[in-house]
């Protein structure tokens, strides 16, 4: 019960592994990637203590040497002091040019690595192996890298694809309720933007693969994994379609950044909200129907995830305070924000003409409700 799909990107193609029982094979998987039998892992506290021992008897039984560092769990480890102690690490463990490092972890892990190795001796080889959802279908494929400023959310980072990407399901069933939806959020995000059919059998199945049905959890990831290698292997850089994938981030962002990057608020969460007012702000754009945002709604509220701004804890900036945070978004170009919009269920693009006071005013709408 393992599928497997290709991201092509010419010398720097690479497959992405999907099933349960994965990290008992990777030194199989791993090794004939290896020039010598030695990887450096580099991991988060929490996960250490759930999966690093498989993955480290899964290497061994290949022959291949392990070291690893475990860095506290959390958002806040995407930064510059956790970046510099992982390079350091792996300067003093004497990585070589054509060693690999392997990224153990979810999205903060793999995105921090990514980097480091992407800056180590002016790049070295990776592997993602995410244990989240949400870095099964979305971080560990494509090559983003990178870590948070004060100013926002991943501002500071490089394009360094992985050599291999191994999604073990099995670790899902280890993930909170919490976790896997929030990672759900990046899954819905994939029929919303570009596969009615995909959102309709998600509408359909979700339920079951939340319930932890492993044949609808394998479907799930590879079909994410399958539109986004599709994307990035059209717009490798981000210049053009691959900006699709962004679909509900840039409210997203704007609500991390005022929550603190803390758990008030994870980033499946935020896109979920976010695909939500993306769609809102179609509909009142005369783009989509309003049956859509009602659908895109109902769904979440389906799958019991947060759909609105009053399913955020604490208080929140005002609307001109989000939208001042929106500015710092990477998408933005000459002044302007680059939204990503809908003309449908699966049929998102890319515009900067939206009116900032119907933003403004969904976004009021919102705040009055969370009171």
């Amino acid at each position: 019960m393992r599928e497997r799909v290709h991201v092509d990107l010419a010398e720097r193609s690479y497959d992405i592994e999907i099933g349960p029982g994965l990290l008992t094979v990777a030194g199989r998987l791993i090794r004939p990637l290896l020039s010598r039998n030695f990887v450096a892992v580099i991991t988060d506290e929490t996960v250490a203590d759930l999966h690093l021992d498989t993955l480290r008897a899964g290497l061994a039984s290949e022959g291949i040497e392990m070291v690893s560092l475990a860095l506290p769990a959390g958002e806040s480890t995407k930064s510059w002091p956790h970046f510099t102690r992982a390079v350091e690490w792996l300067l003093e463990q004497k990585v070589e040019r054509n060693d690999m490092v392997v990224a153990l972890g979810g999205g903060v892990i793999g995105d921090l690595v990514g980097f480091a190795a992407a800056v180590l001796r002016r790049g070295v080889r990776f592997v993602q192996v995410p244990t989240t959802l949400l870095a099964q279908v979305d971080s560990s494929v494509g090559g983003k890298t990178g870590i948070n400023a004060p100013q926002g959310k991943n501002l500071i980072g490089a394009f360094h694809q992985p050599s291999l990407v191994l999604a073990d399901t099995d670790v899902l069933g280890t993930l909170t309720e919490r976790d896997y939806l929030a990672g759900y959020g990046e899954v819905m995000k994939y029929g919303l933007l570009g596969d009615i059919d995909f959102f309709q059998w998600l509408e359909g199945n979700a339920s079951r693969a939340a319930a932890g049905d492993m044949e609808a959890r394998i479907a799930a990831v590879k079909r994410s994994c399958e539109m986004k290698a599709e994307i990035v292997a059209r717009d490798e850089t981000e210049q053009g379609d691959r900006a699709l994938l962004n679909l509900g981030h840039t409210f997203c962002h704007s609500l991390e950044a005022a929550t603190g990057y803390s758990d008030r608020l994870l980033h499946g969460e935020g896109v979920a909200i976010g695909c939500a007012l993306a769609f809102e702000v179609s509909a009142r754009m005369g783009l989509c129907s309003q049956e859509d945002p009602s659908r895109v709604r109902a769904h979440l509220n389906d799958m019991k995830m947060k759909t609105d701004l009053a399913d955020i804890a604490g208080d929140l900036p005002n609307s001109e305070g989000l939208i001042d945070l929106m500015m710092q978004d990477k998408k933005v170009k000459d002044g302007k924000i680059n939204f990503i919009m809908a003309r449908g269920i699966g049929e998102a693009f890319v515009t900067s003409d939206v009116d900032l006071a119907l933003v403004r005013q969904v976004l009021d709408e919102q705040l009055a409700a969370k009171g």
